[in-house]
């Protein structure tokens, strides 16, 4: 739309922080669950379905999102997408095909090259509703007459005009100027007079990057090729090279105990050990590319997959049941939110809100935002485990690892969380295109707790501080967050008589 991008995992060298999207669903797949739909409303006769379908409201035309600057265009089998602003309107990067007949409420799926699927629902008069498989909620669309005029021409690759679209894009949807102390008219005004239609390449990519640089969002990024790229970050966040990450390892195998065996999963993004005291240990350093294949659909299985054989009935209930529970999140890089919210379901008996979450909603006022749509964890169907949970955050949980941070905060009994605070980025990336074929990306929306508040910026802090892979820590091969969530549970469990 551009695709709404979730948060893209950051191992070794930064790179913008978005999963690979997955690839198309198979035909058969998209049949299944639109019968599973069918008998889920009572509408099991086929010949009942494809006259309800028929009698639903067409998606073809033209639609406008609210909030995220996107029309949406069907038309018969196709959907494409177009980025605007107020002075551009760019071809967008998603273009779907849809997966086989609308079903009974006349809701079409589509599938998406190298994205995740995503399925178009009408939601009455002239409204709609658009969800990809893996981003948490969903978009609302408002029919509108034809696309515009300028959606069909060729774009100028003046750089006045590349500076123009980049600077108004933000100027349109980035929520976080005024938290942050920026000016963006004033940028504008500094910059712009820089920018002639001879501006070199290096000379606009410095430019471009200089203007975002300040914003210190590890959801920013201009990409110019290959070899010249820049994404944002918090000041003080430095990237575990290979040898750092290693040491880290080293650090938390020997402050799990020699002889402790774990399980991995994922490809190594998910593992799990069982601690003396009946506590337990799980780690996930990525919600997303669990495969070789990288899509979402193997994402969700194989963490599924995972999720089973961690929380068995054994763990999880009569007296053989885990004490306690540490959840690593530290060298987080992020991936996709539902992802989070599935291993949140595992430890939850009762539903709860996990957040809400809004865009911004009007090109000329920072403070206006989609109505805030309540995201929620519903319990697993199957084991699940209810007792303490100590959380391991740092600077290095983004993303992805941040919202499945918040996700627990509404759980019952509340985890307590020790480390550093989080990144402080909380929005899927807005991916979008220049006219000179350049991308960059931002953050338009906002993760609220139940009473408002937000953590972008500053992250979401820890109840208990301690140091998190310090240079002092890893020299020594000591783990101090890790030590301190064993003793705080280990201590639980005593008073508690678990």
């Amino acid at each position: 739309m551009s695709a709404p991008a979730p948060h893209r995992p950051e191992p070794g060298p930064h790179r913008p922080q978005r999963p690979r999207t997955t690839a198309l669903l198979h035909s058969a797949l998209a049949a299944v669950a639109a019968l599973a739909a069918l008998t889920a409303t009572g509408c099991a006769p086929p010949a009942a379905a494809a006259r309800a379908a028929a009698r639903a409201p067409s998606l073809d035309g033209v639609w406008r999102t609210e909030g995220y600057g996107t029309l949406v265009a069907i038309k018969g089998r196709t959907l494409r997408t177009y980025e605007t602003t107020a002075v551009s309107c760019l071809p967008g990067s998603v273009t779907g095909t849809r997966s086989g007949a609308p079903d009974a409420h006349g809701a079409s799926r589509f599938t998406v090259p190298d994205q995740a699927p995503l399925t178009v629902s009408p939601a009455g008069a002239g409204r709609a509703r658009l969800a990809f498989d893996d981003n948490v909620g969903g978009r609302t669309l408002h029919r509108v007459g034809a696309l515009p005029e300028r959606c069909g021409r060729r774009p100028s690759r003046d750089p006045r005009a590349v500076f123009d679209v980049f600077w108004r894009t933000y100027a349109e949807n980035y929520p976080f100027f005024r938290a942050k102390g920026i000016d963006w008219t004033a940028v504008r005004d500094r910059y712009r007079p820089r920018i002639t239609a001879h501006t070199t390449d290096a000379q606009l990519f410095a430019v471009l990057r200089e203007m975002i640089e300040p914003l210190h969002d590890a959801h920013t990024r201009v990409v110019a090729g290959p070899d010249r790229r820049f994404a944002g970050r918090r000041p003080g966040t430095e990237l575990p090279t290979p040898e750092t990450a290693a040491r880290i390892d080293g650090a938390i195998a020997t402050n799990l105990g020699a002889g402790t065996v774990q399980q991995h999963w994922a490809q190594g993004k998910l593992s799990y050990a069982d601690l003396p005291g009946r506590i337990g240990y799980f780690r996930v350093t990525q919600f997303a590319d669990y495969t070789e294949k990288g899509d979402y659909a193997g994402d969700v299985a194989e963490l599924d997959r995972a999720l089973d054989a961690v929380f068995t009935r054994a763990r999880t209930q009569g007296p053989t049941a885990l004490r306690g529970l540490v959840i690593d999140l530290r060298l987080n890089g992020g991936g996709a939110d539902p992802l989070g919210l599935r291993i949140a379901s595992r430890l939850t008996g009762h539903p709860y809100l996990a957040y809400r979450k809004r865009a911004r909603n009007d090109p000329r006022d920072p403070g206006a935002f989609t109505t805030p749509e309540p995201i929620r964890v519903r319990p697993h169907r199957g084991p699940v485990y209810t007792g303490p949970v100590a959380v391991l955050t740092g600077r290095l949980t983004i993303s992805a690892g941040e919202t499945f941070t918040q996700s627990l905060m509404g759980r019952s009994p509340a985890p307590t969380r020790i480390g550093e605070n989080t990144q402080g980025v909380f929005s899927d990336v807005l991916e979008r295109s220049l006219p000179n074929g350049w991308t960059f990306g931002l953050p338009n929306e906002e993760f609220l707790t139940a009473d408002g508040r937000t953590f972008d910026g500053p992250g979401i802090p820890p109840a208990l501080a301690a140091p998190v892979f310090t240079e002092a820590e890893l020299a020594a091969r000591r783990d101090s967050a890790l030590t301190r969530a064993r003793e705080l549970l280990a201590r639980g469990a005593r008073v508690g008589g678990r």
